[in-house]
C-alpha cells in the first residue's frame, strides 16, 4: 500500500512562487506575475502550457556554455572576440581548390541556404544562447527552479562578460561574402531578429535569481551600453536605413536597448520614428507587405517583418507609444498586415505568394499579438492557429517568436 506514513501529511509540489513583476522591455511584466499568481494558484491550462516550457528548459540544462572563441575561423580584423558569420543565401561558382579555397566568385540565391555557412559556429552559437537564456530564465521565473536560472548565467557570463570567453560588442563581421567583403551592415539581423529575448531575460534574473549578482547585472549593463554605442556608428547606418525588414529589425532592437539601458526618451523617439520610416512605406492598403511578398519565401518574410513590428509595438506601450493603432496613409498599419495573413495562417486558404517551405503556425505568434492588441478578426482566429511543433507557449511568454527555422 503506498502512501504517506499513518499521521503524516501527504507530499505536495511546492506551489510555484509568486513573482515580483520584472522591468522587461519587450514582455509585459506585470502579465508575467499575473501568470505567476495564476499558476501559484494551480491554474490548470498554464500548468499544462508549464510543462511544454520546462519540457524544453531541462533539454537545454545539458547544453553549452557557448562562446565566440569556440569557431575556427580568426575573424579578418584578427581578433577571435568578434562575432564572425556568412552569408546564408551567397554561394560558390567555381570548385574549391588549393589557389581558390572558397570557390570565388560567390554569387546570391535568394531563400536558398547555402550550408557551409555553418563551418563557422558563431551564428549557430548565437542562436543557442539566445533561445537557451530566454527559456531557461522564464522557467526559473515561473518554477523557482535555481538550476535553470544558474546555467542561464553560466551561459550569459560565457558569452558576454567573461574575459577569456566574451564577445566584443560589435558585429562588424556579420554575414561576409567570401572574397567580396569582410561584413555588411546586414549582418546586425543575426542579433536584431532575437536579441531582445537576452534583454528581457536578464530583467528577469534582476528579479532576484539564484547566482545572477550585481557584478552579472552590471556586467551585461556595460555590454548592452557598448553595443548601443556601436549601433550609432556609420558601420550599422546602411542597416539603420534599409527599407525592408532589416530596417524594422533594426528600429526594434535600438529601442529596446534603449529602454534596457535607461535611454526612454530615446527609445521612445525610435518607436515614434518608425510610424513614418518603417509602417508607412512597408505596409500597402490591402495590408500586404510588397517587399516581402516579392521574396522567395513570402509567408516566412512577412510573418518575419511583423515580428519586429509587433514587438517593437510591444516596446511603445512601455513608453506610452501606440503604434499598435496606427494607420499610415494608405489607411493600413501592424493590425491590418496581420489579418492580411489570416486566410493562409487559419487553413482557410492556401497562401497565393512565392514560398519555398510554407509553415502555416510561422504567422501564430503575430495573430496572437494582434489578438491580444485587441484585433477582433485575429482574435477570432486565434482556435484555428497552428501550434508550432514545441507547443503554444504564448500564456507564459506573450510576445512573438519566429516559430519556424531563420535563415538569416
Amino acid at each position: 500500500m503506498s502512501g504517506s506514513p499513518a499521521g503524516a501529511a501527504p507530499h505536495h509540489r511546492p506551489a510555484p512562487p509568486v513573482r515580483q513583476a520584472p522591468k522587461t522591455v519587450v514582455l509585459d511584466g506585470a502579465r508575467l506575475r499575473q501568470a505567476s499568481i495564476a499558476l501559484h494558484h494551480g491554474d490548470k491550462a498554464l500548468t499544462a502550457t508549464l510543462a511544454q516550457l520546462t519540457a524544453q528548459a531541462d533539454q537545454w540544462l545539458g547544453q553549452g556554455p557557448w562562446s565566440v572563441m569556440d569557431k575556427p575561423q580568426t575573424p579578418p580584423g584578427g581578433d577571435k572576440h568578434d562575432y564572425l558569420s556568412q552569408a546564408p543565401y551567397w554561394w560558390p561558382t567555381q570548385p574549391k581548390t588549393a589557389d581558390n579555397p572558397w570557390g570565388c566568385p560567390y554569387v546570391q540565391k535568394d531563400g536558398v541556404r547555402n550550408p557551409d555557412v555553418d563551418t563557422i559556429t558563431d551564428h549557430d552559437g548565437r542562436g543557442k544562447v539566445f533561445t537557451s537564456v530566454y527559456t531557461l530564465t522564464l522557467a526559473w521565473y515561473y518554477t523557482g527552479r535555481a538550476a535553470y536560472a544558474e546555467h542561464a548565467a553560466q551561459i550569459l557570463r560565457t558569452w558576454f562578460t567573461d574575459p577569456a570567453t566574451r564577445m566584443n560588442p560589435n558585429l562588424d563581421h556579420g554575414q561576409i561574402i567570401p572574397c567580396k567583403t569582410d561584413g555588411r551592415a546586414i549582418g546586425i539581423i543575426d542579433f536584431s531578429q532575437q536579441f531582445t529575448d537576452v534583454l528581457d531575460a536578464t530583467a528577469i534574473l534582476d528579479t532576484g535569481a539564484p547566482g545572477w549578482t550585481k557584478s552579472d547585472h552590471a556586467g551585461m549593463q556595460s555590454w548592452y551600453g557598448d553595443f548601443e554605442t556601436w549601433l550609432g556608428g556609420t558601420f550599422a547606418a546602411d542597416e539603420a536605413n534599409a527599407a525592408n525588414n532589416h530596417g524594422t529589425f533594426f528600429d526594434m532592437q535600438l529601442a529596446a536597448l534603449q529602454l534596457a539601458t535607461g535611454h526612454r526618451d530615446l527609445a521612445r523617439q525610435t518607436v515614434i520614428a518608425a510610424k513614418a520610416k518603417r509602417i508607412d512605406p512597408q505596409i500597402a492598403a490591402d495590408g500586404g507587405l510588397p517587399q516581402e511578398l516579392a521574396r522567395t519565401r513570402s509567408y516566412h518574410y512577412t510573418t518575419f517583418d511583423l515580428l519586429a513590428l509587433t514587438r517593437l509595438a510591444d516596446i511603445g506601450r512601455h513608453v506610452g507609444v501606440d503604434l499598435w493603432n496606427y494607420r499610415n496613409p494608405a489607411g493600413a498599419g501592424i493590425k491590418q498586415a496581420v489579418e492580411f495573413l489570416l486566410p493562409a495562417a487559419t487553413g482557410r486558404a492556401a497562401w497565393a505568394y512565392p514560398e519555398l517551405e510554407f509553415q502555416r503556425f510561422a504567422a501564430s505568434d503575430v495573430v496572437r499579438a494582434a489578438a491580444d492588441a485587441g484585433d477582433a478578426k485575429a482574435k477570432a482566429a486565434v482556435p484555428l492557429l497552428e501550434a508550432p511543433p514545441g507547443g503554444d507557449l504564448w500564456p507564459l511568454r506573450p510576445a512573438a517568436e519566429q516559430l519556424d527555422p531563420i535563415s538569416g
